[in-house]
């Protein structure tokens, strides 16, 4: 074979669907076309058309029905080696996904990081309850081993407003009737735009007016002496808890563990909900919480935060509930103790408690702490990459370290040394 029909032969074809509403899918688009790799993107809406237009895309403008159909045939005809795009519970992303293990694709998954805040999700396959991860103690350390000790200082800061505005512009343009797109159907459980985005600000707004209020509540709750617990709250429609969770939405898990606490908890304990920064309240927790502890006699053993430090409260704490919230993660890394009761990737024995939520509130004992540090050595050095999506210098850095592992084909795995 010569020297171009072997170029030709290592060729590799990337086809890109949905990412995040910024350049990172494009840039490393632009950075694999230089190695020679052809790149392909199919927009679904016109929101994924504003961020990437141009000659090495196409749209779809089929419905649903016929999605899986239409992919099946562009990955044999047009020879795709590689599948890229945002999460893999989407309706068109779960099918492509199917469709390309099929076929012998490579799959890889991004999203924000596992661990925060400088850091992207870049797995194979899937994430979370899906990912490839080991939850084996022995291989974590195995891949630890091989892994290189990152620096954890934050080094990238990303643009919160940046963020927002992206947002906003995909998800107003998807309100736009465009006769390209006439079929799409989102595939989030998030409520309407319009709903959405108006009862997010409001709710940004009104927690930042209680911010000292708040404050003053975990102090107050830290004075107390008395032990405490803590719930950190996830997005009742996020794809964490509509996959990867036992729960159809949060108040199930809500009433689960103030059930539990209330019968097995030490009676002097306190259990502290905190609220999800970007909850848009559409559904008043506080309130729902309020009615489940009045119901199982709790009264002001339950306190619900809409603001305060997170890791304040779990450095304080006797122990952290969670579904399986990156906040998990988060309190390993402080040495708390810790209950997972959906899917996830720190869900380790050594780590987690694996006696179930009842036997928590009086037997979990604090994480390994060697086993942590080999855990987050694992996941920086195989399933995370270091950037932001919205701001430089970190996307740069970002895209950098994605077509590093993409050229390499070490997504889920350490890069090569040297």
């Amino acid at each position: 074979m010569g020297k171009a029909e072997t170029s030709l032969a290592r060729r590799r074809h990337f086809l890109f669907l949905q990412g995040m509403p910024s350049a990172f899918f494009r840039r490393i688009a632009q950075r694999l076309r230089e190695h020679g790799h052809r790149c392909t993107r199919i927009n679904l809406c016109l929101g994924d058309r504003l961020f990437w237009h141009g000659p090495d895309t196409l749209d779809y403008s089929g419905d649903l029905a016929s999605w899986p159909r239409f992919l099946e045939t562009f990955l044999e005809r047009e020879g795709v080696t590689d599948l890229l795009l945002l999460g893999e519970q989407r309706h068109y992303h779960r099918e492509a996904v199917h469709a390309a293990l099929a076929r012998g694709v490579a799959v890889t998954v991004t999203d924000f990081g596992y661990i925060r805040p400088d850091w992207i999700t870049f797995e194979r396959n899937g994430m979370s309850g899906a990912s490839l991860f080991p939850r084996d103690p022995a291989e974590i350390r195995v891949l630890a081993a091989a892994s290189p000790e990152p620096d954890w200082t934050p080094r990238f800061h990303d643009s919160g407003p940046r963020m927002a505005a992206a947002d906003l512009l995909y998800n107003f343009a998807n309100l736009l009737p465009h006769p390209r797109y006439a079929h799409y159907q989102r595939s989030d459980r998030r409520p309407p735009t319009l709903r959405y985005t108006f009862a997010s600000a409001r709710r940004l707004l009104a927690n930042r007016l209680l911010r000292s209020r708040m404050q003053r509540m975990v102090q107050s709750i830290e004075a107390s002496g008395r032990p405490y617990y803590v719930f950190p709250l996830q997005l009742d429609f996020d794809f964490q808890i509509v996959a990867y969770s036992p729960y159809p939405g949060i108040e199930q898990a809500i009433e689960q563990v103030l059930q539990s606490f209330a019968r097995h908890a030490p009676p002097e304990a306190l259990l502290v909900l905190k609220e999800h920064p970007w909850d848009p309240a559409l559904r008043d927790w506080e309130r729902v919480c309020a009615r489940v502890a009045r119901g199982l006699g709790l009264g002001e053993r339950v306190h619900y935060l809409r603001g305060g430090y997170l890791d304040t409260l779990i450095r304080g704490s006797a122990g952290v509930v969670t579904v399986n919230s990156t906040s998990g993660l988060r309190t390993l890394q402080l040495g708390r103790p810790l209950q997972v009761l959906g899917q996830a990737v720190y869900d380790v024995p050594g780590l987690s408690f694996q006696q179930g939520l009842d036997r928590f509130w009086t037997e979990a004992t604090e994480p390994d702490p060697e086993l942590t540090q080999e855990l987050l050595r694992a996941l920086a050095g195989c399933i995370q990459i270091r950037g932001v999506f919205f701001q430089e210098p970190g996307l740069s850095h970002a895209v950098h370290e994605a077509v590093q592992r993409l050229l390499q084909r070490r997504v889920g795995l350490p890069l090569a040394r040297g």
